[in-house]
């Protein structure tokens, strides 16, 4: 009977077993577990423990604190400027002509390959 069961769980690409699935389960959660033993006890939720660290900064209110892209990328948007507003010039919203350049692009692509 046990056979016949297992005979059930073969098929053309391996073996399925769901108990293996679970087996292997719990040990990966014992192994964490254990794991998640050997961490600091010392460690206390709710304090200045759990706090960010912004490099010896004081946090202030979430709104001052928030870093925009515009601000994060200045320096690349402002080198990259002159590509950036041929690009936006470019960009339509039309979804042929993008269309229209993927196949130029491939086209392209495809007589360089060829020439190879």
């Amino acid at each position: 009977m046990l056979e016949e069961f297992i005979k059930t769980l073969l098929t053309g690409n391996g073996f399925w077993n769901p108990l293996v699935w679970i087996l292997g389960f719990i040990v990966i959660f014992l192994v964490v577990y254990i794991l998640r033993g050997y961490g600091n006890a010392t460690y206390k939720k709710g304090t200045s423990q759990t706090q960010s660290f912004l490099s010896g900064n004081p946090e202030y209110e979430k709104q001052f604190m928030h870093v925009k892209a515009s601000n994060l990328y200045w320096g690349w948007t402002n080198a990259m400027k002159w590509i950036i507003d041929i690009l936006k010039k470019m960009h339509t919203g039309n979804v042929s002509d993008y269309v229209l350049w993927f196949v130029i692009v491939l086209g392209v692509l495809f007589i360089f390959v060829g020439l190879m």
